[in-house]
C-alpha cells in the first residue's frame, strides 16, 4: 500500500514534462505592456507554479505571472536542484500587474482561494518546503496589506485550523526555465491530469465553488 501511495504521488507530482525542449526556446520574455503603463510586481508562493498563474493571468490588468523560484540561498537555482528541497526556495509566481486596475488587495483574496492555506508541509500531493505557501512582500504597503488580509481570512470561519502561510520580505527572484511558463497552456492535458490527481482541483471546488 505505501508504494502504492507513492507510485500515486509521483504520478501527480508537480514534475517537469518529459516533452522538455527548453534548451531550444528562446528566453523568457514578458507579455505586451501597453506603451507608458507603470506596473507593480507581487510575489506569491502556492506550492505548485502550473496552478498558480492561470489564476492571476485570467484577471484584467494583470499583464504576466511567471513561474520562479524565491526565498531561498542557493544563486541562480535549478529545477531539479529546487525540487530536491536544498536550496531553501519555493515555487513562485511574479505577478505583473497595472495597480490602476487591479489593487494589490484583490491579488491577495484571489492567492487564498488559490490553494490550501493551513497546511505547513506543501501542498497536496507535492511536500517539502519547496512547495509550501507564502507571501512575499516587496515594501510595508504590501506588508501591511497581506497582515491584514491574513488576520481577516483567519477570522472569516472558512477554515477551521490556522492560517499558516508566513510573510517573508521579498528577496532575489529567479524565473523557471521556459518549460514550465505558462505550462497549463502548453500541455493542458498534463496540467489537468496533475490538478485532479493531486487533489489541488477538489479541494479548492469544495471551498470556494465550481468555478475552482
Amino acid at each position: 500500500m505505501r508504494y502504492f501511495v507513492l507510485m500515486l504521488i509521483f504520478i501527480f507530482s508537480c514534475s517537469k514534462t518529459q516533452t522538455k525542449a527548453s534548451d531550444t526556446q528562446e528566453p523568457i520574455s514578458k507579455k505586451t505592456v501597453p506603451e507608458g503603463t507603470i506596473t507593480d510586481t507581487a510575489i506569491f508562493a502556492g506550492g505548485c507554479f502550473w496552478c498558480m498563474e492561470g489564476p492571476f493571468e485570467k484577471i484584467d490588468g494583470v499583464y504576466d505571472a511567471i513561474s520562479g523560484y524565491t526565498g531561498g540561498h542557493t544563486l541562480n537555482p535549478k529545477y531539479e536542484e529546487v525540487g530536491r528541497g536544498t536550496t531553501g526556495h519555493r515555487e513562485s509566481i511574479e505577478v505583473i500587474f497595472n495597480s490602476q486596475k487591479v489593487t494589490y488587495d484583490q491579488l491577495l483574496e484571489i492567492f487564498w482561494m488559490t490553494f490550501n492555506p493551513t497546511d505547513a508541509g506543501g501542498q497536496f500531493a507535492d511536500r517539502g518546503e519547496q512547495y509550501t505557501s507564502a507571501i512575499f512582500y516587496r515594501n510595508d504597503a504590501q506588508k501591511k496589506a497581506a497582515e491584514a488580509s491574513k488576520e481577516k481570512l483567519g477570522k472569516s470561519g472558512k477554515f477551521d485550523k490556522p492560517i499558516v502561510t508566513p510573510i517573508i520580505q521579498a528577496s532575489v527572484y529567479y524565473p523557471a526555465e521556459e518549460y514550465h511558463q505558462d505550462f497549463y497552456k502548453k500541455d493542458p492535458e498534463h496540467y489537468n491530469r496533475y490538478r485532479e490527481g493531486s487533489g489541488r482541483a477538489a479541494y479548492l471546488r469544495a471551498l470556494w465553488g465550481d468555478h475552482h
